[in-house]
């Protein structure tokens, strides 16, 4: 009788393994793939990120520079005030119209800094939301191989979870949606 037990209780074992060894295929296809993309998608976020930082720095090295051209041409223009020789007043004239045209210039140039750096802190949130997705989905496939191994269904099911909160934080990312976590960001900051 026992061999006879032992005959159909075997395959019934190895029926249930493979079927989560299956699950787990299936899942890790899935998670490892979207994570590719997704990975892809974060590398383009973080040149973009970084061109946006360096044009921001190159603006606000602009603004630097007529700032710098703005304090000579007023100095220049007080010792002109001063000085009240014949003439000197179309010089004033001259220097206050370019002081002016800095003063317009300067506010154009900060502008443009504070987009970039208004573009780049928008795409540092997706960054951020790319990154969780990355971490939750490298978890899922560790736990998905643990679950393989000890052939624990409540764990295949709590990867599977995690995978599913990871895709939804890769899709949301993509489609521009903020399912930010501060306080993620910041213990992983």
């Amino acid at each position: 009788m026992t061999e006879i037990t032992d005959a159909i209780q075997d395959p019934l074992e190895n029926a249930e393994k493979s079927k989560i060894n299956s699950m787990v295929a299936l899942f890790v296809a899935i998670t490892a793939t979207f994570m590719a993309i997704c990975n892809v998608k974060d590398g383009n976020i973080v040149q973009a990120m970084d061109q946006a930082q360096a044009h921001s720095i190159d603006s606000w090295s602009y603004y630097q520079s007529k700032s710098t051209k703005q304090a000579t041409t007023e100095s220049v223009l007080e010792l002109a005030r001063l000085q009240k020789s014949p003439g000197t007043d179309t010089i004033i004239q001259k220097y206050e119209t370019t002081i002016q045209r800095y003063d317009t210039e300067k506010a154009a140039i900060k502008k443009q800094a504070e987009d970039y750096e208004k573009q780049y802190n928008d795409l540092n949130l997706f960054d951020d939301q790319f990154d969780m997705t990355e971490a939750l989905l490298t978890i899922s496939i560790a736990m998905l191989g643990i679950a393989s191994l000890t052939q624990r269904k409540w764990l295949l099911w709590f990867a599977a979870t995690v995978s599913a909160i990871g895709i939804v934080l890769g899709l949301a990312a993509f489609m521009k949606i903020s399912l930010h976590s501060d306080f993620i960001s910041r213990i992983l900051g």
